[in-house]
């Protein structure tokens, strides 16, 4: 029989085969399927014509299956058993999963976010296997769809509309200087802002822009570098008395590992609002939902005080 000809079949009467095969009586046969004893009845004549066997003979109250039903019977063991687990629900096991998952992050994530969350990931689900890519913030929807990443960590940049999202906390931006700077242990304003030398982390966020946009109608600052990467800004310290502007969180984790002094912006900017972004396709995959759990809650525990 061609995969087609089974298609046209109710192949449901196979499960009513097992029960009967089971139960040896249309009467329990009926009530375990919640049916009425002459529709089991007109179900025992369905399989007789579709399987051309009488499948079972009657010896008083009881039937006896044919020697062709209890092979059917020991067939059908393994696929309706697989049957039964597909189509129940089952709880996720985080340890259990060997899922791998794409995620879409910006530098300021990879750098700042990312290092904190795996070990309380990788502690509940070991064996999961995460792949982390750069966030494409102007082709979103198509990264999360048809390019196969399972979501994304970033700002609102672009069309975002048809994303499922969830905000998880504001990103302030501060700026960094060496202890030895000689504004180290002073207020930095405005002036010395625009006076010193310069090294901006542009994270893929666009911090550069909100930067110029907040002091274009002052003088232009000496920017001698510009780059995604903390430590090329932090190898410039050696060199130049530079002040480095780079968002909050990143600031803090450098200046606790390197002994540096963080402070404020001179001016206001506003903070950068970070969302989770997920394509419905990913929508009610247990494991997705696991892991967009844990990146929620570890994240927001991180951007809670900024």
């Amino acid at each position: 029989m061609e995969l087609e000809d089974i298609y046209r079949q109710d192949l449901s009467l196979l499960i009513a085969l097992q029960i009967l095969v089971e139960e040896c009586s249309v009467t329990q046969a009926a009530k375990r399927l919640h049916l009425s004893q002459s529709a089991t009845s007109r179900i025992l004549s369905r399989l007789r014509e579709m399987l051309d066997d009488p499948l079972f003979s009657r010896v008083g109250q009881k039937l006896v299956p044919t020697q062709f039903a209890l092979d059917c019977y020991q067939q059908l063991q393994q696929p309706t058993g697989q049957l039964i687990e597909m189509l129940s629900p089952r709880a996720f096991v985080p340890s259990e999963c060997h899922q791998h998952f794409t995620v879409a992050v910006t530098d300021y994530a990879m750098q700042a976010l990312i290092p904190f969350i795996l070990p309380d990931i990788y502690s509940k689900a070991p064996n999961i296997k995460l792949e982390i890519i750069p966030v494409q913030h102007r082709e979103l929807q198509s990264q999360l769809s048809v390019q196969g990443a399972d979501m994304a960590i970033c700002r609102a940049i672009g069309q975002t509309q048809q994303l499922n999202q969830e905000f998880l906390g504001k990103v302030g931006v501060s700026c960094l200087l060496s202890s030895t700077h000689p504004l180290a242990n002073q207020t930095l304003t405005l002036k010395d802002y625009l006076h010193f030398p310069h090294a901006t982390i542009a994270i893929s966020d666009g911090v550069k822009a909100l930067l110029d946009a907040a002091i274009i109608s002052y003088p232009p600052r000496n920017e001698l570098l510009r780059t995604p990467h903390l430590d090329s800004a932090l190898a410039l310290l050696q060199f130049h008395p530079a002040i480095i502007t780079l968002p909050a969180g990143m600031a803090e984790l450098a200046a606790s590992k390197h002994r540096l002094r963080v402070k404020p912006l001179p001016f206001d900017i506003p903070p950068l609002n970070y969302n989770l972004f997920w394509h419905s396709r990913a929508e009610l995959d247990k494991a997705q939902q696991w892991l967009r759990g844990e990146v929620r809650q570890s994240i927001r525990r991180l951007l809670k005080a900024e």
